[in-house]
């Protein structure tokens, strides 16, 4: 098992890595001081639900903990203001108090959810991560929970620190080969803003962490929360080095609003953004091998590097004035200067990104 800390003073919170965690979860949530006086809220979806939720329920029970379960529809359209007016529905029948808890049980959509439900049910209680994806590695460390508004990404949220992340690998031997390629988007990006010898680590390991061999699997998911952890640990609410964080998130983000959270993975749309950035990092001085880098790595992912023709470049651009990264008329856009360095340029044009976009476009029709 590996442990890190995201240090937050005394918010600091432990992230735990191995498998059969979930058998042990008892222990981790006396650990971290849990009550057993008030109801947990497990929240999950279809996919995860029925492999996980009653084996969870009942190691918990046999501890004494009360638990209660809601299961939602997976996929990115339960980031809604409807859903979550539905969970809180089921906290208040539950009876959860103060000191109750919620659990996230799922991937990012339900981390997400989840979290925003605990920092607005009573105006804050606790809750807890239990990422079940690849691609939660990113979203269930840091505390950014939110929903998403038809017309823009998690525009809906809050900063929510989890009590832990509980991390449990052995339930990421069921994932989809589509899931896995849309989770490692994020690890690859970890090692694009921070660490130049774990991309090449990613080049020449892709085949295994696309077969989720577990010793390569275990390494990169500590690697990616590793660096996730630092970043957060200096600038928790993205006042500054956090930005760095969204690379390839301006357009992902717009092309998940612009395909309906439905057409693309949110780990899709954020390899094409990445590649896009690396588009710009080339144009403002960067070395070549930083677009001929990310694009094969991605590549060898089994991500898209390049955008569907049939994207509207003014629907996409519209998308992405609605993105909290656009500030007083310009874009904060995150641009490499070099494989595992980035630059947050807070002055980015929008004719540049438009292009942009169109040479992500011709790139397709080849």
């Amino acid at each position: 098992m590996r442990e890190l800390t995201v240090d937050l003073g005394e918010r600091s919170y432990p992230i735990y890595i191995g498998e059969g965690l979930l058998r042990e979860a008892a222990s981790y949530f006396e650990k971290c001081g849990l009550s057993k006086r008030s109801p947990l809220l497990i929240v999950t979806d279809e996919h995860v639900g029925p492999r996980y939720l009653p084996a969870l329920e009942a190691t918990l029970r046999k501890a004494g903990y009360q638990t209660v379960g809601i299961t939602l529809p997976s996929g990115e359209g339960s980031k809604s203001l409807a859903v979550f007016e539905s969970v809180i529905t089921k906290a208040l029948e539950a009876g959860l108090d103060r000191h109750s808890a919620v659990v996230a049980l799922g991937g990012g959509v339900v981390g997400d959810l989840a979290g925003y439900v605990a920092a607005a049910y009573m105006r804050g209680i606790r809750f807890v991560q239990i990422p079940t994806t690849i691609l939660a590695h990113d979203s269930s460390v840091g505390g950014k929970v939110a929903v998403n508004h038809p017309l823009a990404k998690n525009i809906i949220g809050a900063f929510h620190q989890p009590e832990m992340v509980l991390y449990d690998l052995e339930t990421l031997q069921t994932l989809p080969a589509r899931q896995v390629s849309a989770g490692l988007a994020e690890v690859v990006k970890h090692g694009l803003i921070w660490d130049a010898s774990f991309v090449d680590w990613i080049d020449g390991n892709a085949g295994k962490l696309r077969s989720l061999d577990p010793e390569a699997l275990g390494y990169a998911l500590h690697k990616g929360c590793s660096v996730k952890a630092a970043v957060v640990s200096q600038d928790e609410r993205e006042n500054d080095v956090r930005a760095i964080l969204n690379l390839g998130h301006t357009i992902g983000h717009a092309l998940e609003a612009v395909a309906g959270y439905g057409e693309m993975l949110h780990g899709e749309a954020i390899s094409i953004g990445m590649v896009g950035a690396a588009r710009i990092g080339v144009e403002l001085g960067a070395p070549q091998e930083v677009y001929e880098v990310t694009k094969r790595v991605l590549a060898k992912c089994g991500l898209p590097v390049r955008l569907p023709s049939h994207f509207d470049t003014d629907a996409v651009m519209d998308a992405m004035m609605h993105d909290k990264k656009f500030k007083e008329g310009r874009m904060v856009y995150i641009v490499p200067t070099a494989i595992g360095q980035v630059e947050i340029d807070k002055n980015m044009s929008a004719d540049r990104v438009r292009r942009m976009v169109e040479q992500l476009k011709e790139e397709a029709e080849v």
